[in-house]
């Protein structure tokens, strides 16, 4: 089945869909060969860059290893209108369950090292607020830590949650921000909504900020499994 070329208006104002054009359809995906797939992710790199790891850290997030399952829920997140984005959402508009899977399967393979983290933006009292958050939680505003659900080294655990290292602050403080206000939404019940909306603005940017200045381990891999259970229920995350 082929779909019609659509161009997409917004960062990929000139950007055609190739990959739309050669995705498989639900009947015949799973008898099909395994596709060239860096070839038909050439809408992708544009703007997450070769190899996923993107051309502009602030605004476009990496995506190469992070966990398959995580990225296959954005992909439905922005196919579905749980997340907003001009480009994305019409790049995905027309692509199947099998499909996207494909994708997110490829970028999760994908073993690209990270660069240096950032120094420290902030005074080192917000600084020591962003580390306490990150590893301890606030019990006072009940919010968890983001160890207790990102993994030990909050480098994400399989299949679904995400790492929280090599991103820039400004980025990571973007997404929290667009989690408080609506703007960002995943499946029921949405804990990182809840999470987000128990955190003030200056506790968004403290924990932005230590996250963004910590080195990503050697391996950068994410966990198998999490230690203990996650402190809240989280749509989409398997329990």
């Amino acid at each position: 089945m082929k779909f019609r070329s659509r161009c997409v208006v917004g960062v990929l104002a000139s950007l055609c869909v190739p990959f739309a054009l050669s995705a498989p359809s639900a009947a015949h995906a799973s008898a099909e060969p395994r596709p060239d797939m860096a070839r038909r992710m050439a809408a992708c790199i544009s703007c997450h860059g070769k190899e996923g790891k993107t051309i502009n850290t602030e605004y476009l997030p990496r995506i190469a290893g992070k966990p398959a399952g995580y990225l296959y829920a954005q992909l439905k997140h922005f196919q579905d209108g749980r997340r907003h984005n001009t480009a994305m959402n019409g790049l995905l508009e027309h692509l199947n369950d099998a499909y996207l899977r494909q994708i997110a399967e490829y970028f999760s393979r994908l073993d690209v090292l990270y660069p240096p983290p950032e120094s420290p933006r902030v005074p080192a009292s917000v600084f020591a607020r962003g580390q306490q958050l990150a590893l301890d939680g606030d019990k006072a505003t009940k919010v968890p830590a983001c160890a207790s659900c990102h993994g030990a080294t909050l480098t994400g655990v399989a299949p679904s949650i995400p790492g929280l290292l090599g991103l820039p602050a400004a980025y990571m403080s973007a997404q929290l921000g667009a989690w408080r206000n609506g703007q960002r939404k995943a499946y029921a019940p949405d804990c990182m909504a809840s999470h987000a909306r128990a955190m003030s603005a200056e506790d968004v940017n403290a924990v932005a900020a230590w996250l963004a200045a910590q080195p990503v381990p050697l391996n950068g891999k994410p966990a198998n499994a999490l230690p203990a259970p996650l402190p809240t229920e989280c749509g989409g995350i398997p329990k």
